[in-house]
């Protein structure tokens, strides 16, 4: 009997139900992040359709293919370095069932479809309908409609086919540290790209905006969104060749994902047969899992051990990796701006975005946090080593972004105050970040992707890191006030403040995290353990 696309949206929606059944904390994350979902659609849908409103027919010829792109561009980058892959409907579970490989395709495409990302995207670009239908009468409204909907399909159909492409390739361990520097790579081009957008509005050469928003139109990224806007211009005849470039680009997209999808439920290959490394330097076994330098207490060996997890464990090196690209670039971005006084304010958000990778610090262990529960590790022990862990990492790129926002906003003076501020916001992150770590613990899947979350739930489950870095930056206010009103004697005393502020924030935050722990140790290991 053959099976059709219907089972698979029963499916997700019923996981998605099963996964908020008996939660209330997760029904009203669930809440928010729907009602944010709405709220983001209904801003979109006002964006796209403010040049109708207006009848500026120029600015819609701008601001539709490029809004139209960077939607596109955020299917694409979104899922993969924020949200997560989406394993609610994770192909290798169906690799026993008798499936034709178009049936699962389409199955998972429209399963897909049935979510608040795809419908918050379909009202958001809806706006461009409104637009053209303004600007063109119902025929430009008819093709600006045809094209959303192309959209709507290239937008899921990009998504899935690279998410399932990287969680594929993943798994393989010299594949994956290849993965974490292309990944490197597209976070290092986001910056320069920024640059140039900025550059661009700052001349107001809107000649050369327009050029570029006419070839990016022409684009698979572009093209689904300038459809309606042809048939304002009289170019009708620009339609099916925009279609077909758009159905093309979704055609090899299902060919590539149809691919990947195969060998995800065939499994990968075991690498051949590699023998250990072995070490010659007169160390036992256990003395080689520690640093030569570092004490041989219970501290030291937990802090030796997160210190390598940072290292080796994908998920964390990727957080690492999105971590350094930001502190690079938010300062960068900010001094090259129209006010180049703010690289030090934007190198703030950097010490708020450090500690947001604790913020599931538990859900890394999975089921191995066992044996910490096992041999009765204090709370605040615990606490404080996977922080100091996570601080050998943070603390010289910390010291790395002071140094850059001193320089290049051309106060290098001002570079201890700079690196006060950025330890204080840091310190208070940790402080918020450490408790929620114990309080909303939540299970990683088993794929060893470094992008993978749990099914379903991941705008909900990232509203707490959200939370807690936007605390972070109110907590360390009293600091950045300091620093307004302290004048140019902040320049010395920024950092010894600076630092004392931070440290005695940690302090409180962690000993409130240590307390939580030593009482919610049983409830944080069955909140980790995959199901």
């Amino acid at each position: 009997m053959a099976v059709g696309v219907w089972p698979f949206v029963k499916l997700k929606l019923r996981i998605t139900a099963n996964g908020l059944r008996g939660r209330p904390a997760r029904v009203t994350l669930f809440v928010v992040g729907a009602f944010a979902a709405t709220v983001l659609a209904v801003l979109g849908y006002a964006g796209f359709a403010l040049p109708g409103l207006l009848g500026d027919e120029r600015a819609a010829g701008m601001l539709l293919p490029f809004g139209g792109a960077l939607l596109v561009l955020g299917w694409l980058f979104l899922p993969l370095l924020f949200f997560g892959v989406d394993e609610s409907l994770d192909p290798a579970r169906f690799a026993l069932l008798p499936l034709r490989r178009r049936t699962l395709i389409a199955g998972l495409g429209v399963a897909a479809l049935a979510g608040l990302p795809a419908l918050a995207t379909l009202t958001a670009t809806a706006g461009m309908v409104d637009t053209a239908t303004r600007l063109g009468g119902p025929l430009a409204g008819l093709a600006e409609a045809l094209g959303v909907t192309a959209g709507l399909l290239l937008c899921v159909t990009l998504s899935r086919a690279v998410t399932s492409a990287f969680a594929t390739a993943l798994r393989s361990r010299r594949a994956r540290d290849l993965a974490t520097i292309m990944l490197a790579v597209v976070a290092a081009s986001v910056g320069p790209l920024q640059l140039l957008l900025l550059g661009l509005l700052n001349r107001a050469d809107w000649d050369n905006v327009a050029a570029i928003a006419t070839v990016a139109g022409w684009t698979p990224l572009g093209a689904p969104y300038s459809m309606g806007l042809d048939v304002v211009a009289g170019r009708a005849w620009a339609v099916p060749i925009k279609l077909v470039i758009v159905l093309a680009a979704v055609g090899g997209l299902v060919w590539w994902w149809s691919r990947t999808l195969e060998q995800a439920m065939a499994g990968t290959a075991t690498s051949g047969g590699r023998g250990p490394a072995a070490r010659a330097d007169g160390r036992g076994p256990v003395d080689q899992l520690m640093f030569r330098w570092w004490p041989r207490t219970r501290f030291g060996a937990l802090v030796a051990r997160e210190t390598r997890y940072w290292w080796r464990e994908n998920r964390r090196r990727a957080g690492l990796v999105a971590l350094t690209m930001a502190g690079l670039f938010l300062p960068l971005t900010s001094a090259l701006g129209p006010v180049t006084g703010m690289a030090g304010g934007m190198a703030f958000l950097v010490g708020a975005i450090a500690p947001v990778a604790l913020s599931n610090q538990f859900g890394y262990d999975g089921s191995a946090y066992a044996t910490n529960l096992s041999i009765g590790i204090p709370g605040r022990l615990e606490i404080h080593s996977r922080a100091a862990a996570h601080a050998l990492f943070t603390v010289p790129l910390l010291v790395l972004v002071a140094v850059l926002a001193g320089v290049i906003s051309g106060q290098p003076a001002r570079i201890p105050a700079h690196l006060g501020t950025l330890f204080a916001v840091y310190g208070t992150g940790l402080a918020l970040m450490l408790p929620i770590s114990v309080r909303a613990a939540y299970a990683l899947p088993e794929s060893t992707g470094p992008f993978a979350v749990t099914s379903g739930g991941g705008l909900a489950k990232g509203l707490p890191s959200l939370a807690g870095m936007i605390g972070g930056l109110f907590g360390a206010l009293p600091v950045v006030l300091a620093g307004y009103l302290l004048g140019t004697a902040w320049t010395w005393a920024g950092l010894p403040i600076g630092l004392g502020y931070g440290a005695a924030a940690y302090l409180v935050g962690s000993g409130i995290a240590g307390d939580l722990l030593d009482r919610r140790m049983p409830e944080v290991l069955a909140a980790v353990t995959p199901r």
